[in-house]
This record gives C-alpha cells, sequence and structure tokens, in this order.
C-alpha cells in the first residue's frame, strides 16, 4: 500500500497493535521534558532536565534518524511497526521532532529564561555589560578565542570545508568590494568543542553568562577583513553515527582497526538535521540543504530569544556556585540482606548468604570494595569480568591493574563497541593488556552487554567462587543516578554458570545449557516466551497467573505478541517500562488485561525484573537484557534466577513500589500517549525514588503482586 505525505498518518498508527519504536521514543523524551515543567523542581534542576532531553535528541538522530537514512540513501526497504514505508514515516517523525522542538524552546523562553535572574544568574549577550566588563571580554577573545578559529572559504578554488558533528557554526557570506551579489562567497567558523560555552563575569549577588557564540558574532569582523559581510548565519548540525562493523574474512585481525575506522566514519558521516538561528541567510541554506540533500523538515528553527544547543547548559548546571541549589542524595541505606555492623569480611559473610544491591539506595562501594580486596588478597587466584561502559577516573581499571601486579589471573571482556564509550574503552582496554591482564576486545559481531563478576579465592579449607551479576555498568559515577540491581553470591549453580558463561566469551565453548542463567543471543527469547506461555495456560485452567516485568524497553514483536495472547487468555500482566515500548496496552480484544506505567524522575530507572506466578511456584529473574531484538539477537546478555526467599521478596517490593508509584508515574494509553498519574482521593503522594531509603524489613517479606 502506498500512501501520501498527509494526514493518513495517524490512522495507520492507530490500527497497528504494535508502537512505533521511535515514535514511543519521543514519548518517552516528552515525559523527560515535563520533569523540567514540574513546580517542585528548582531552576537547576529544570535546566538538568531541558539539558537531558537536547542531550537524548542528538543521540536520537545520530543513531536512530541515521539509521533510517541508511535505508532512504540506499533505496533498501523499511516498514515502521506503525505500519508506514520509509518516506511517509520520516514525514511523520519529523513533524513530531520538530514539535517536541518547539515545546522545548517555548518552554525555555517563556519559562525558565525570565526566572533566571531572580535565581542569581544572568544570560546575557555582550549589549547588558559596563565598559569594565566589556574590555574583560574583548581581552578575552583576542587572548583565547580568536587564535582558535579559523575561518574556512567555499568557492570555486577550495573543496567544501568538513563540518564538525554538534559544534556551532558560523556560516558567513561575504562579497569582495565593487564584486557584483552573484559572486558572493560562503565561509564558515567552527567555535571548537574545547572553548567554555559561556564566559562567566561575577557580579555582586549573581553570575553574569555570555554565550561565546556572541562574543564571536560581535568579533567576527575581525577574520574577515577589507570584505562585505552580507550575512552572519549561526547553525549546528548533527551526522548520522549508526554504523555496523562489516562482515570481513579477517575481521578477528583487524577489530581494533575497523573499530577506529568507524568512528571517524560517525565524524564525517551524512547530515541529518540543521539547526538554525532565526535571521539566517536563505541563500546559505538553501545551498546546505542541496550539498547535504535534506528537506526543509530537516530545519530546525531556533529563535534568537532562545539558544542553539541546550547541551551548554550542563556548564551552568555544574558551576560550583550553584552545587547548593541542586538536590541532595540521602546517604545510602544498608543492603536488607546485609545488615552487619562493623568491618565483617565480606568474604565470609558471603559464603554464608547472598546480598542483594538496589543502586543508588545501596552504595556501589560494596562492589568496588570487593574488587579492590580482592586485588589485594593473597588468597585470590583469578578474576574475570566484563565492562561496558566505565567512569572516567575508573577504581575498577587501578584495582584490576593492582590484581595484575600481583601477580593474579585477570581476565577482562572490554566491549569496544558500546556506543559513544568506544574510544575511552580502548584506551582503558590497552592499559590492561600492557600490565599483562588477559584482554577480549569484545566478540565480532555482538555486544557484551551481559554484567558478570568471578573471582576465585582459595584459603585453608576450599577453592570458593564469589559472583557478582547485575543489570548496570561497573561505572561508580552513573551508580549515583541509575537505579540498577546486584547479586553478590557464592551460590554453587550459579558460579557454574557464570563459569560456563565466561568461557564462552573467552573461548570456543558452547554448553548444552545453564541452571539458573538464561543467556542471549542463543535462548532468552524462546524462554521468556515459554514462561508467558504457561502464564496463559495456568490463567485458561483457572489457576492464579500473573506476570510482572520491568525494563528500559519493550520493542520485541514475538514477545509482545506471546504477551497479547496471555492478555487475552485472562493473565494479569503488569509492566513498568521506562523508555520505548512498542506494545499497545488496553486494547479491546487484544490487550485488556495489560498495564503500562513509566517512572521518569529523580534517577534513571535502570534495572531489569521479570516475575512469574507460576501457579504460586514464581519464577523471578533480574539482568541486564530489555525485551529488544538487539538485547536476544545481537547482544550477549544474561538473566539470573533469584532462589533466596528474602532476595526474591525484594525484588517482588521493588515492582510492588513502582506499580504504587504516583509522583514519578505516567500511565501508557491505547493510542501510545502517556498520563501523568496522580494520588487518587486521599491517598498519600509514594515516591519510589525516596521511598527506597526508608524500606521496612518486615513490609518487604509480606509483599505480594498477587492477592
Amino acid at each position: 500500500m502506498k500512501l501520501a505525505v498527509g494526514d493518513r498518518y495517524e490512522t495507520v498508527v492507530q490500527k497497528s497493535d504494535l508502537v512505533s519504536r521511535d515514535l514511543s521514543w519521543l514519548k518517552f523524551n516528552e515525559r523527560v521534558l515535563d520533569q523540567a515543567k514540574k513546580e517542585h523542581r528548582s531552576i537547576f534542576e529544570k535546566l538538568k532536565f531541558l539539558a537531558i532531553t537536547a542531550s537524548n535528541l542528538d543521540e536520537f538522530f545520530m543513531i536512530r534518524v541515521g539509521s533510517l537514512y541508511n535505508y532512504l540513501d540506499y533505496d533498501k526497504e523499511r516498514v515502521d511497526y506503525s505500519g508506514l514505508r520509509e518516506e511517509p514515516f520520516k514525514a511523520k517523525l519529523m513533524k513530531d521532532c520538530q514539535a517536541f522542538h518547539a515545546s522545548q524552546h517555548t518552554h525555555f523562553v517563556e519559562n525558565i529564561f525570565p526566572k533566571l535572574e531572580g535565581e542569581g544568574l544572568t544570560l546575557a549577550n555582550t549589549s547588558k555589560l559596563t565598559d569594565k566588563e566589556r574590555e574583560k571580554v574583548q581581552d578575552y577573545f583576542q587572548k583565547a578565542i580568536y587564535p582558535m578559529l579559523t575561518p574556512m572559504v567555499y568557492d570555486g578554488y577550495r573543496t567544501f570545508p568538513i563540518l564538525m558533528n554538534k559544534l556551532l557554526i558560523f556560516g558567513v557570506v561575504t562579497t569582495s568590494p565593487g564584486e557584483r551579489k552573484d559572486m558572493r562567497k560562503l565561509s564558515f567558523v567552527q567555535i571548537p568543542a574545547n572553548i567554555p560555552r559561556f564566559f562567566e563575569i561575577e557580579r555582586e549577588n549573581s553570575l553574569l553568562l555570555i554565550p561565546i557564540e556572541e562574543v564571536i558574532r560581535e568579533n567576527i569582523i575581525s577574520l574577515f577583513r577589507n570584505v562585505d559581510i552580507e550575512a552572519v548565519s549561526l547553525f549546528r548540525i548533527t551526522r548520522n553515527g549508526d554504523f555496523t562493523l562489516e562482515e570481513s574474512e579477517d575481521m578477528d585481525a583487524n577489530f581494533l582497526e575497523e573499530v577506529k575506522r568507524k568512528l571517524m566514519e560517525r565524524k564525517t558521516g551524512r547530515v541529518v538535521r540543521i539547526e538554525i538561528e532565526e535571521g539566517y541567510s536563505k541563500w546559505m541554506l538553501n545551498s546546505l540543504l542541496e550539498r547535504w540533500n535534506l528537506k526543509n523538515d530537516s530545519v530546525f528553527l531556533v529563535k534568537r530569544s532562545s539558544m542553539v544547543d541546550f547541551t551548554g547548559l550542563w556548564q551552568v548546571i555544574g558551576n560550583k556556585k550553584f552545587r547548593d541549589r541542586m538536590p541532595q542524595m540521602p546517604d545510602p541505606v544498608k543492603p536488607l540482606s546485609y545488615q552487619e555492623e562493623g568491618q565483617a569480611d565480606i568474604f565470609e559473610i558471603l559464603k554464608q548468604k547472598d546480598i542483594l544491591l538496589h543502586h543508588p539506595y545501596n552504595n556501589i562501594d560494596s562492589i568496588l570494595d570487593l574488587i579492590e580486596k580482592a586485588a589485594e588478597d593473597p588468597d585470590v587466584m583469578a578474576i574475570k569480568m566484563t565492562i561496558y561502559r566505565l567512569a572516567k577516573d575508573s577504581r575498577i581499571t587501578r584495582a584490576l591493574l593492582k590484581a595484575a601486579e600481583n601477580g593474579k589471573h585477570v581476565s577482562v571482556l572490554f566491549e569496544v563497541k558500546a556506543r559513544f564509550d568506544e574510544e575511552n574503552n580502548i584506551r582503558e582496554a590497552k592499559k590492561l593488556q600492557k600490565a599483562g591482564c588477559f584482554v577480549i576486545y569484545g566478540i565480532t559481531h555482538l555486544k557484551t552487554h551481559t554484567k558478570l563478576l568471578l573471582i576465585v579465592r582459595k584459603d585453608d579449607k576450599e577453592i570458593t567462587r564469589f559472583v557478582h551479576l547485575g543489570s548496570g555498568n561497573y561505572n561508580e559515577d552513573t551508580a549515583r543516578l541509575y537505579t540498577d540491581i546486584g547479586l553478590l553470591t557464592t551460590n554453587e549453580i550459579l558460579a557454574n554458570d557464570v563459569s560456563e558463561f565466561f568461557n564462552v566469551i573467552t573461548g570456543h565453548s558452547i554448553p548444552t545449557h545453564y541452571q539458573n542463567l538464561i543467556t542471549a543471543p542463543r535462548d532468552m527469547r524462546n524462554q521468556l516466551i515459554e514462561y508467558i506461555e504457561q502464564e496463559a495456560e495456568n490463567a485458561r485452567n483457572g489457576l492464579p497467573s500473573g506476570i510482572f516485568i520491568k525494563v528500559n524497553s519493550l520493542e520485541d514483536s514475538e514477545i509482545i505478541f506471546a504477551l497479547y495472547r496471555a492478555s487475552q487468555s485472562g493473565v494479569t500482566i503488569k509492566l513498568v517500562v521506562r523508555g520505548i515500548c512498542c506494545l499497545r496496552p488496553g486494547r479491546e480484544g487484544l490487550s485488556e488485561n495489560i498495564e503500562v506505567i513509566s517512572i521518569v524522575g529523580d534517577f534513571l530507572e535502570h534495572s531489569r525484573i521479570y516475575h512469574f506466578h507460576n501457579n504460586g511456584e514464581t519464577r523471578t529473574y533480574a539482568g541486564s537484557a530489555d525485551m529488544m531484538v538487539r538485547s536476544f539477537d545481537k547482544r550477549l546478555e544474561s538473566l539470573f534466577k533469584i532462589e533466596s526467599p528474602l532476595l526474591e521478596k525484594q525484588l517482588m517490593n521493588i515492582l510492588s513500589y513502582n506499580m504504587r508509584d504516583n509522583y514519578n508515574a505516567y500511565v501508557m494509553q491505547e493510542d501510545g500517549s502517556y498520563l501523568a498519574k496522580q494520588p487518587v482521593g486521599d491517598e498519600p503522594v509514594f515516591n519510589v525514588h525516596k521511598e527506597f531509603f526508608n524500606l521496612d524489613p518486615e513490609l518487604v517479606m509480606q509483599v505480594k503482586l498477587i492477592e
């Protein structure tokens, strides 16, 4: 069916039993933007969430819109879950992106910018400066900025310059004195990324921030002497950053070089978006659109009263003058399964019981301390772990280097294909390799996303394997901002499973089965569908049934249709899906028994929990995998079973608390939209991002998901 570009989109989108992945992601970013509109938030929190939406949108254009152009540019077929083909879907997507972009900037101009001055902060151009302040700015321009700027002219003698991704750029249209207008030339001045976005001037009771583009705009004539400037246009481009590693017979030998080559391609990939300030040169913009084969719907207009690129606001948010204006997180609490006082030996404790960690409510230091202790402990023989993203100055790297220095066997899989962390991971991996660690740079055509740690320790009595499995990265920075699950255990069944899985990752082993581990890409989708179908069978037989799942994203159609079938069989299904959700809840005859909520608030919800009632013989898993095609088919992932009754109750309580939240929760509607959940009547406010700091162990043990 060929669709015209026009009003028929909404009808097609409504009829589909699936929600478009990309349109669903835009709804998620709307929920993030909604945080910047909450009255209870300080102006600095609002700036933070606005900056997050901008960072999110940059990545969305680089990866998702970039991927769409991979189909458009090479005339490949693609049918979106909405039912739309490439061109109609792009038109619908750009229409929604334009609406979101307008919402961002309207909120900034009307609701944030006017309130900044009352908070001791002023964003202003140079016209607001005193003579003394203006001299200070001019001095800064001459000494620090002017030497960094390089005007690049494009004419019949010079090739078109490479304009960098996500930099602010001035397009300057000039003519030589006496030349005709059709002899005009186009030059570009890129603002280097290492120049701070704002020049700061301290006044008695406030901080004045001058956007660096305003400083350059006022002085741009110094770069174009003895020519006439016809127009100066500020713009920013986003390039396609979506790449896949090509198949190659010699890929194993050239893997790192291939990754590096692709990283360079990302910097010069096809342009997919232009953000441009009003008052631009139409001649210049038309030239760019023609050169980059873009239509007007890829041009995002920014008013002069706003600002191009809200990611620059991170400089404001991170300013030490305003640190006390950001909410302070309460001190982490002890895990319910680890209440010991004093300096108890973690190795001895883990021999007795498992510990479930729920970050950031429980401190990640317990994991970091364990690795550091293992690095120094003479009884530890080996450390094996997978690494996806690390903090910039990582305690993990230092501990592993110390372990190697102390003669221990250290095996590390560093996933160098972790998007936007590739260069950092290559650098850290080479450090470990030089120190004598056995380092694997990922597996060629799969991303290793599973989070595993194995420590082998021998004391006077026995050899014990200490295992950590988690949903989050071994990153001490993000662990304070993301909610994640981690299990510390010496359980022999899980230890055997993890040992087998490491053999798969580092060697050439194909185990027949795991006992308490579900892995991808081999059998995760099928195993989860089997559990879903068991719940459907129980419901048809009049037995209690229920499915309760918490993930970042739900996109895999096979899983979605299995959930639809279970809903039609009468299974109660409650899903907590933070971001993308391609399932339609509450559709008559399809999904009446499915509820979907999204939690968006102070912390980024990142944990994955799967709970199946199974007629009272519950199955509960946690781990690294979302319900996405890439998770099941293109990544090494793992979900681990929780067998301890206390720990299983903790995971059930996390699900229960998420479903009770009426402060951060949004309820998904059948049409793919979301409504903020509000307290009903006299119902008290329930905010999970605070309640987890005040758990009552007795109430946790009483939790029930099905009465």
